[in-house]
């Protein structure tokens, strides 16, 4: 994530530093995004559509931002602070967690390519003690909740300076360090190199091969954000804050560079930049679906796009001419599943105005993959430029306005656990009242999952369900009609059993349906489980 705010004074950022999604896929209903607890007002005796909306957020692990607290703890204190973070996502009925597993050319997992990283046991190439897999048991964790599990990964960033221990024997500073480039105080991958792109590939398709992970999500940082030549600080902050670099240092990617010119390579050295960069962006969406098609690629660009497409009035960095990445291509040519701009910006300033910007990634979206804008939550309580809890609530209010964006994604996890200002209760009242399932991705598949075997029996006090789940089924969708009112919810297709109670306002459950739900969102056929005799 591009934010570099002080981590003590509240972690504010990383380290140094079209409505198909939306649809019901084989129904012509449209989606339901509700905020209460209820799907719908109805007398009728079929539910509506299932409430969609992805609820997020990220945990990062590069400076112990989120998880773990601090490096050095036991594998037992790294899990209880896991499964915290897991039950808050859950109690505010969030539906995904992106979790941080490569931050820095290491891994928070057993990796055959790259070393331990320090910020789990506090040296980097050290296994967390006593041993455990960290990724398997967060994967394990979020999908018995219910929750999706996306693994996050940094493609070039390689070491910082800031780093507390010595880089291990295995880390690609040492066993390639030719590929590896100096940047003010980074070493960074170039992406220039075959080597390089190469190293990134394997890394992230041996997570897809190896775990059960719902989707790969890769963050901004492409050719590292510009620094000033005297002092070499880091312009990731500046750049948010719309300040230029002075005295700009160039990335030093000459040996790649000049061996592309003696192969007959015509490009413009900042397009040809680009293009390294897009390269590497078509070959993960095609190698990640060529592993397992369902699971789905998400890039989380800078949040400003083309200048020479911005609407009138956006002003600031130009990732397209300093990261190289162009996002616009990106979404223009599908490589990519769900797309999150880091909107990390109040709605009210005309220079980056929030609705102007998302209604901007709207537009850019011709095949219509899934919008869901980064919301920086983190802001709330910072030293500076602080934002007020209602700002993140009104952006979700706005994103919702929008047909085409289905979801958002909040920067980071650590402003939730800590409720600054309130903003976990505030959300949980207001905005996440009631459960909500991932909009499907039917470009990917459209098979609809098996049918559930369900059995009901009445209690003293609730409908109880025995669930025997069909096949292709990640999830049962529950809905509960109590008088006129509609209840939804949803439970892992891990559970074997589900409780119905009654509401103390409108009495027992009258209707009882269940649905599966597989790994891409699709729904199965709807099953009437219960009623009322």
């Amino acid at each position: 994530m591009l934010p570099n705010l002080n981590k003590r004074a509240f972690t504010l950022g990383m380290a140094s530093a079209f409505a198909l999604g939306g649809l019901l896929a084989g129904c012509g209903t449209k989606p339901l995004i509700h905020t209460g607890p209820v799907a719908e007002t109805s007398g009728g005796d079929d539910p509506p559509a299932a409430p969609r909306e992805l609820r997020a957020a990220w945990v990062s692990t590069v400076a112990n931002i989120d998880w773990p607290s601090k490096p050095g703890l036991s594998s037992a204190k790294q899990q209880q602070e896991a499964i915290a973070i897991l039950d808050r996502a859950k109690s505010l009925n969030l539906n995904a967690i992106v979790l941080q597993v490569r931050p820095s050319a290491d891994a928070i997992y057993p990796s055959p390519l790259e070393p331990w990283t320090e910020y789990l046991s506090g040296a980097q190439g050290k296994a967390p003690m006593p041993a455990y897999d960290p990724l398997k048991f967060w994967i394990d964790q979020a999908h018995a909740r219910g929750l999706e599990l996306h693994a996050w990964f940094n493609p070039y960033r390689a070491r910082m300076d800031a780093a507390r221990s010595q880089s291990a024997p295995n880390h690609i500073t040492n066993t390639n360090p030719d590929i590896v480039k100096r940047y003010g105080k980074f070493m960074w991958m170039d992406p220039g190199e075959p080597a390089a792109v190469k190293q990134t590939m394997d890394v992230i398709l041996d997570v897809v091969r190896r775990y059960d992970i719902d989707g790969v999500h890769i963050d901004d940082y492409f050719y590292p954000y510009p620094i000033e030549a005297t002092p070499a600080v880091a312009g990731n902050a500046a750049a948010l804050d719309g300040r230029a670099a002075k005295g700009e240092l160039d990335f030093p990617d000459d040996p790649a560079w000049q061996r592309y010119l003696k192969s007959g390579g015509t490009l413009a050295r900042a397009d040809w930049r680009r293009d390294n960069v897009n390269r590497l962006i078509e070959a993960m969406y095609k190698g990640i679906h060529a592993e397992k098609s369902w699971v789905r690629f998400g890039i989380s660009p800078f949040g400003l796009g083309r200048p020479d497409r911005r609407p009138p009035g956006i002003v600031g960095f130009s990732q397209y001419d300093k990261l190289y990445a162009d996002a616009e291509l990106w979404l223009q040519e599908g490589w990519l599943d769900y797309f999150v701009p880091q909107l990390y910006w109040p709605i009210k300033p005309p220079g980056q105005a929030y609705d102007v910007l998302l209604d901007y990634w709207i537009g850019q979206n011709p095949l219509g993959r899934h919008i869901w804008p980064g919301l920086f939550t983190s802001r709330i309580g910072a030293p500076t430029r602080d934002y007020e809890p209602d700002e993140v609530l009104q952006q979700v209010s706005v994103t919702r306005s929008r047909p085409l964006a289905t979801g958002h994604i909040h920067f980071s996890m650590v402003a939730l656990m800590q409720n600054r200002k309130g903003v976990s209760d505030q959300l949980r009242a207001s905005r996440y009242t009631g459960q909500a399932l991932v909009p499907a991705t039917p470009w990917l598949g459209n098979t609809r999952p098996g049918t559930p075997v369900v059995k009901a029996a009445r209690g003293a006090r609730s409908v109880d369900l025995s669930l025997k789940a069909g096949k292709g089924n990640a999830l049962y969708a529950i809905w509960a009609r109590h008088g006129n009112e509609w209840r939804f919810a949803v439970a892992p297709a891990a559970r074997a059993t589900w409780t119905v109670s009654d509401d103390e306002r409108l009495g027992p459950a009258e209707i009882v349906v269940v649905s599966a739900v597989d790994r891409l969102g699709n729904e199965g056929e709807r099953v009437r489980v219960w009623s009322k005799p």
